[in-house]
């Protein structure tokens, strides 16, 4: 599929056979759901179908509770718009304390098996963001197949070394982490037990307005060269172009925010995609990854085969007789591509014609007397 950085293969086995991420696997488009059920499992449910009728390939939810994520305090710092968050960031943030945030946004563990049954029912990969140590315990007892850590948690180094001790794939967004924080997060998960391992540049904005300056996709190419791991991107803002870009510039892995794009509001609504619009983004990924094609060199096709004929060979281009010279004079390198390449011209003046030769007949070995 392409050159994706040599970047290393991860390979996850699921209930419809083995699914690999990177070696030039078609990328691994994830939707995630978020908080965009609204608290409501019937609308989650619709979220994984939807999600299945758009062409992902994995279903992410995220595993937490209010409680495990902060404390219900009414402080500044504990206030979105106030110490903490950006102008960017959703209008139905605003004003409310984490607290109030994540007890809106929280899927419920009960929810989180019956979403799985369904996910895998329907072929997509399922599993989550857990956020701390006792998630994780949780998602064991589902044994779902890798898990996903978020930008925020990648200087928890006490969680990281949960993740890790399970054994399984993980997919870590670096977002705003500084290098150091992600050299110390990558030392940290190889070093208790983490040996798949993909990196997500990630923009953390939030934004229904990206900037396409603000993705800086460089980025995701120097990780994958600094850390020698599989790469991808997190795009938490509007649109769909940016991703199908990072696609072309060899991410394996892509991850979306998904939305029923109904008239209900939703948290995350602002950055997140339709059925629609997401089906557009994997047809756009898909597009790219077949125009990427593969490491080939010559010609690719038959109509490139056809036109390679316009190169140049060496012609007779004066009538000969057998045991005639090959000079400057009886023999030329011209347009098109039929007798030897331009390379034996030197070696053939000098040498006898074999036959007669009429003019503008292509030089080929046999000609030659030898």
């Amino acid at each position: 599929m392409g050159d994706q950085l040599n970047m290393p293969c991860i390979r996850i086995r699921t209930t419809r056979g083995e699914r690999a991420i990177g070696d030039n696997a078609p990328c691994f488009v994830i939707a995630e759901l978020s908080a965009n059920h609204n608290g409501n499992f019937d609308r989650a449910v619709a979220l994984v179908k939807s999600a299945a009728g758009a062409g992902a390939d994995a279903v992410k939810i995220q595993t937490y509770t209010p409680d495990t994520m902060t404390i219900d305090s009414d402080k500044p710092w504990f206030r979105v718009g106030e110490m903490i968050g950006s102008a960017d960031n959703p209008d139905l943030w605003k004003g409310q304390t984490l607290y109030q945030l994540y007890q809106k946004a929280q899927t419920p563990y009960a929810w989180h098996g019956l979403l799985k049954k369904v996910a895998e029912d329907l072929g997509l990969v399922f599993f989550s963001t857990p956020y701390e140590e006792s998630a994780v315990d949780f998602l064991e007892t589902l044994d779902v197949l890798l898990y996903k850590i978020a930008s925020y948690e990648v200087t928890h180094i006490p969680f990281l070394k949960r993740v890790a001790m399970t054994g399984k794939p993980v997919i870590m967004s670096v977002g705003f982490s500084t290098l150091p924080e992600i050299e110390l997060a990558v030392q940290t998960l190889r070093e208790y037990g983490a040996k798949d391992l993909v990196l997500l540049h990630c923009t953390t904005s939030y934004s229904r307005a990206p900037k396409a300056t603000d993705a800086n996709l460089d980025t995701m190419r120097d990780l994958a060269e600094r850390f020698g791991l599989g790469v991808g991107f997190s795009d938490n803002s509007a649109g769909i172009e940016i991703p199908i870009q990072a696609v072309m510039m060899g991410a394996t892995v892509i991850e979306k925010h998904l939305t029923l794009g109904d008239s209900e509001k939703v948290i995350d609504g602002d950055f997140s995609l339709t059925p629609i619009d997401f089906r557009a983004m994997v047809d756009g990924i898909r597009h790219a990854e077949s125009a990427r094609g593969t490491i080939l060199y010559g010609p690719k096709n038959e109509s490139e085969k056809g036109n390679a004929r316009y190169q140049r060979s060496i012609f007779v281009v004066k009538d000969m007789h057998a045991g005639d010279p090959f000079t400057t004079e009886n023999i030329r390198v011209i347009r098109p591509r039929f007798g030897l390449e331009p390379k034996h011209y030197e070696e053939i003046l000098g040498k006898q014609a074999a036959g007669a030769i009429e003019r503008g007949t292509p030089l080929t070995r046999d000609l030659v007397k030898q």
